[in-house]
């Protein structure tokens, strides 16, 4: 058996499953070798296959923390159960799709909110830049995925960290409310928890830490809790709300003018001829209404 931490730690690793025991057991037997001790809490949403057996194997351990719910109640509201859950000075939300490959993730992390620029989360991928629908700029998109990592450097800022891996200090989760469940099953709140955590003030990080995801595993497919259809409808939907909450951040982009022309110098110069465009026409027009 796994031992993850002793009793009493300052880090507790988040997961929420249903079903995929496969997935779960590949997620676990990956962070046997983490260097830095962590308590492990997870969030059971109603799996019918082998999940609730393989944890009641760790019954009564003080390391592990097991929450089941009669039915799948959703991502993000299991995300908040598991944050009740914790007893750690800092929190990571970690989806059960990944494997991570580097002993010291939970350190680089660490070290990611602790870099005394007022980082308040920190995770494994990311997004620089968003367009004003609050999508991904598909160039500013920064991961240490380990086929192919984009990440320059140990740490990145970012305007948005994905929920594949959400690293945050416990006072600051506590500060924003936790994850807005209005948001509705899965979507959307990784985006609106990145620019909570920039309103206060903080910045949003992206560090330098090679891990696999096999992406989906837990949501699409045979045995998805909702159809492929009505989860693009939810994601649809759950954009939507994030622009009406954080219309007035969009776009964002974190990224300096030489490194907006360094990650695709066209879409820049197209939008920076149309700024100065603006500035100058519209003046003319509203002066020429003035006659």
């Amino acid at each position: 058996m796994t031992t993850f931490a002793p009793s009493k730690v300052p880090i507790s690793v988040v997961l929420v499953v249903h079903n995929q025991i496969g997935l779960t057991r590949a997620c676990l037997e990956s962070l046997r070798h983490t260097t830095r001790r962590f308590e492990l809490c997870v969030v059971d949403n109603g799996s019918s296959d082998e999940t609730p057996s393989y944890f009641s194997r760790w019954s009564g351990e003080p390391q592990v923390r097991y929450h089941r719910n009669a039915e799948n109640l959703g991502l993000i509201r299991g995300l908040n159960q598991g944050a009740a859950l914790a007893r750690g000075d800092a929190i990571c939300f970690l989806h059960n799709d990944t494997e991570m490959l580097d002993p010291h993730w939970i350190e680089k992390l660490e070290e990611g909110v602790a870099c005394g620029d007022k980082v308040g989360l920190a995770g494994l991928y990311g997004a620089r830049s968003l367009h004003r629908n609050g999508s991904y700029v598909g160039r500013s998109i920064v991961h240490c995925l380990a086929e192919g990592p984009t990440i320059r450097g140990q740490i990145v800022e970012v305007a948005a960290v994905d929920g594949v891996c959400l690293f945050i200090p416990r006072a600051v989760f506590a500060q924003l409310g936790g994850f807005d469940e209005s948001y509705g099953f899965f979507h959307g709140y990784d985006r609106d928890l990145s620019f909570a955590v920039r309103a206060t003030g903080r910045r949003c990080v992206v560090v330098n830490s090679y891990f696999v995801h096999l992406g989906g595993g837990t949501r699409t497919g045979p045995a998805a809790p909702v159809s492929a259809e009505r989860d693009l409808e939810q994601r649809r939907e759950a954009m939507a709300r994030f622009v009406r909450k954080w219309g007035h951040a969009l776009p964002a982009d974190v990224r300096s003018v030489r490194e907006r022309l360094a990650d695709g110098p066209r879409p820049f110069v197209r939008g920076l001829i149309r700024s100065v465009a603006r500035s100058i026409w519209l003046p003319l027009t509203r002066r020429a209404d003035h006659r």
